[in-house]
């Protein structure tokens, strides 16, 4: 499995991990029942402490995202495309949140935000 970390980003690497590996889940790349590497060699591959990768994949797990069978390893919990919808959802809510009350802090209307907001999604729907 690759993924991108860095120690440049203000993001912790357990962080970065189960980002990465969220939004790969929510976006169906990883489909339900697919085995995620071990924790030993997903630590050995991104040359990370087992300890960060062990986080990562019990916060994935504690958010229902993967699931572990004893003995066997870790996979990807089936979701309904309700609740993948849902989480990615909630997850956007929770990064817009700041943005807008630093956005209000700073004397933008809501108006002006929705205005913003358009202009973002037309630039990232025109790439």
């Amino acid at each position: 499995m690759l993924l991108n970390l860095t120690d440049l980003s203000d993001e912790p690497l357990q962080g970065q991990i189960s980002r990465q590996i969220r939004a790969r889940i929510l976006a169906g790349g990883l489909p339900a029942g697919e085995t995620l590497p071990s924790i030993r060699a997903l630590a050995r591959a991104q040359q990370v402490s087992v300890i960060t990768v062990q986080r990562a994949y019990e916060a994935l797990e504690r958010e229902g995202l993967i699931h572990s069978r004893r003995g066997k390893g870790f996979f990807i919990s089936e979701l309904r495309d309700q609740r993948r919808k849902d989480m990615a959802e909630q997850r956007l809510i929770q990064k817009m949140a700041p943005l807008v009350a630093d956005a209000r802090s700073e004397g933008l209307s809501k108006a002006e935000i929705k205005e913003v907001f358009e202009t973002v999604m037309n630039v990232q729907i025109d790439k």
